[in-house]
C-alpha cells in the first residue's frame, strides 16, 4: 500500500465526563449486587471455560478472576447535564483550535458516536449545527472500531482530493445503555475524542491498514427496549458473549496488525507504538503477548477510563502524544476491534500532531 500522501492526521482531542465511578462507591451502592457479582453477567461473559487448554486472552485474564469488578479501577460517567453531543463538541472544538482552522473550514465530519445519544440516527449533523460548520456531514458506525473506520474515511477522502479537512469526532456513553447495578457496566464508562485530517503534510501519515468483519460476535451483545433507562435501550449478552469475544480478539489482533505492516513493508519489530483499544484489564498485556512484543510498547489507559468504546484508541494515542511518548518520524500501529462490527489496524508514521495536554495533567 502506498503512503497516502495528501492525507496527513493533524490534530487529535480527547476529553472525559465529570461523573466518576470507583469500586468503593459500587461496593456501597450494590452491596447485594457485589455479593453475588459470580452469579452475573460480567462473570459470565469474562471467565475461562472448563477446559484446560487456555488461549492466550485467557491466560493474561486468570489474575482477574477473584475481582468483581475484573481489574476495573474506575469509569468516568456522564454527570447531570452532559451528554454524548457535548462530550464530542468539547473535543472537536479542541481539536480544530489545536490544528489552527475553524469549524467554518471543515469540508466534512465523520461522527462515529456508539451508542448514538439521538434514538435511531446518528448525531452528525447536530455536532455541525452546534460547530456552526457548513459540509457534509455523515456517520459511520461499527461499535467500539468505529473511530479507527471514521479515521480510514477520513484518509481516503482527503487523498483523493475531494476534501481538503475532515473532522472526525467519537464518543461513547455506555452509562446510557448499561445502569450501575448492572455488572456489565461495572467494566466501561464513557468518553469522547476528535482528529482533524488535512491535506498540510504537517501530521501524522498512514502507511498501511488492514480490517475485517467480526460476524462470529453477531449473537454476543444485543440492545433490548427497556423505558426505565433514558435512552430507553439497555445492551444484554447473549449465550454466545464469553467465547465469541475471546475468540474474535484472539483472531484479529495478529491478523490486522501483521496485513497493516505488510501493506507498509515494515515488521513489527520496526514499529515504535502500539496503541490498540483495551476492553479489558489485561488486553493490553495480551496484545502484546499475541504480538510478541514488549509490554512496554503497548499503551493502556484502561486503569484511568475503563471500556470506553470506540474512544478507546484514540484516548490512549492522545495521552502518548500529549505526553511525548510518541516524537515524529517514529512508527505507531493503532489496532480497534469492535463485536458485531469490525476489527482494523492502522500503521501511522508520526510527524508534526498537535495534541494539547493530557486529560489528567
Amino acid at each position: 500500500m502506498q503512503r497516502l500522501s495528501r492525507a496527513t492526521l493533524r490534530s487529535i482531542a480527547a476529553c472525559s465526563p465529570s461523573g466518576r465511578r470507583s469500586n468503593r462507591s459500587l461496593r456501597e451502592q450494590h452491596s447485594d449486587v457485589v455479593q453475588s457479582a459470580e452469579q452475573r453477567a460480567l462473570s459470565k461473559v469474562w471467565a475461562v471455560r472448563d477446559d484446560e487448554s487456555l488461549t492466550d486472552f485467557e491466560r493474561e485474564m486468570l489474575p482477574y478472576l477473584d475481582d468483581p469488578f475484573r481489574g476495573t479501577v474506575e469509569r468516568r460517567v456522564l454527570a447531570p447535564g452532559e451528554s454524548s453531543e457535548s462530550l464530542m463538541l468539547r473535543a472537536a472544538r479542541a481539536a480544530i483550535a489545536q490544528a489552527d482552522t475553524s469549524a467554518r473550514a471543515l469540508d466534512a465530519i465523520v461522527c462515529c458516536s456508539f451508542p448514538s445519544g439521538q434514538l435511531g440516527i446518528g448525531e452528525a449533523t447536530f455536532v455541525a449545527r452546534a460547530l456552526g460548520a457548513s459540509c457534509a456531514a455523515f456517520n459511520v458506525e461499527s461499535a467500539c472500531a468505529s473511530a479507527l473506520v471514521g479515521l480510514d474515511v477520513a484518509f481516503a477522502l482527503v487523498a483523493s482530493g475531494r476534501f481538503r479537512r475532515v473532522l472526525v469526532v467519537t464518543a461513547c456513553t455506555y452509562s446510557r445503555v448499561i445502569p450501575p447495578e448492572d455488572t456489565l457496566g461495572w467494566t466501561v464508562g464513557d468518553g469522547a475524542a476528535a482528529l482533524i485530517v488535512d491535506d498540510s503534510g504537517r501530521g501524522a501519515t498512514l502507511l498501511g491498514a488492514h480490517s475485517v468483519d467480526t460476524a462470529d460476535t453477531c449473537d454476543a451483545l444485543r440492545y433490548e427496549s427497556d423505558p426505565s433507562l433514558e435512552s430507553h435501550l439497555r445492551m444484554v449478552t447473549g449465550p454466545t458473549a464469553r467465547d465469541s469475544l475471546r475468540d474474535v480478539s484472539e483472531r484479529t489482533v495478529e491478523l490486522c496488525t501483521h496485513h497493516a505492516a505488510r501493506a507498509a513493508g515494515v515488521a513489527l519489530d520496526e514499529v515504535d507504538l502500539f496503541v490498540p483499544n483495551t476492553p479489558t484489564a489485561w488486553f493490553a498485556a495480551f496484545f502484546a503477548r499475541k504480538l510478541r512484543v514488549d509490554r512496554e510498547r503497548v499503551i493502556d489507559t484502561y486503569p484511568r477510563f475503563a471500556n470506553i468504546g470506540p474512544a478507546l484508541w484514540p484516548t490512549a494515542l492522545h495521552d502518548a502524544a500529549s505526553r511525548g511518548r510518541l516524537r515524529p518520524g517514529q512508527r505507531a500501529m493503532l489496532f480497534a476491534v469492535g463485536s458485531v462490527a469490525s476489527a482494523g489496524a492502522m500503521l501511522l508514521d508520526w510527524g508534526d500532531v498537535a495534541a494539547g495536554a493530557p486529560i489528567d495533567p
